[in-house]
């Protein structure tokens, strides 16, 4: 089973930038598909973005609009995911996800706790 920690959240005023990155351990870290989603306060789950286990493969949500790039390093078994002109919208939990497959599912088999990002307005 894959052991998945968040880390990089924090306070960012809107307009900002910030880099989440997920830590991964278990299997070989090139073996999963790997994504990022978000949870704020009274809302549900949205999917942010994923990438293939091979790479070549991105995805974003709808509400993302080419603001965040996904990526991933097999060597160090990390997957970031580079935040710019953050809104207040932005401001939930985010957490890593990560499934046995070539392309992250809806349900994500293996999860992380959660780092929080806040974007003042």
């Amino acid at each position: 089973q894959a052991q998945l920690v968040e880390s990089g959240g924090g306070l960012v005023q809107a307009g900002g930038s910030l880099t989440l990155s997920c830590a991964a351990s278990g299997r070989t870290f090139s073996s999963y598909a790997m994504g990022w989603f978000r949870q704020a306060p009274g809302k549900e789950r949205e999917f942010v973005a994923s990438i293939s286990r091979s790479g070549g493969i991105r995805f974003y949500g709808d509400s993302i609009k080419g603001r965040f790039t996904i990526s991933r390093d097999n060597a160090e078994n990390t997957v970031s995911l580079q935040m710019n002109t953050l809104k207040p919208e932005d401001t939930a939990v985010y957490r890593c996800a990560a499934d046995l497959s070539e392309v992250l599912t809806r349900q994500p088999q293996y999860w992380g706790q959660g780092t929080q990002v806040t974007v003042s307005s």
